[in-house]
């Protein structure tokens, strides 16, 4: 179970950007997949987050929760 959010960034990542784009050079598939990242940490809003951003979650001093 625990693994179960990295392999659906791995699948997101792979469907929409890597599979995608015939990268013709490693700095092309850099910048491509960095551009992805930013975009999906940022901008793409994640039903398991509440309709929110990961960075809107992560840096909104308000969404933390205390683990009793």
């Amino acid at each position: 179970m625990d693994n179960v959010f990295i392999e659906r960034l791995w699948r997101s990542l792979k469907w929409e950007e890597v599979y995608l784009y015939a990268y013709y050079s490693v700095l092309a598939a850099e910048t491509g997949i960095s551009s992805w990242l930013k975009f999906y940490n940022s901008e793409r809003h994640h039903q398991g987050l509440g309709k929110q951003t990961p960075d809107a979650v992560y840096f909104d001093a308000g969404s933390v929760r205390e683990v009793a």
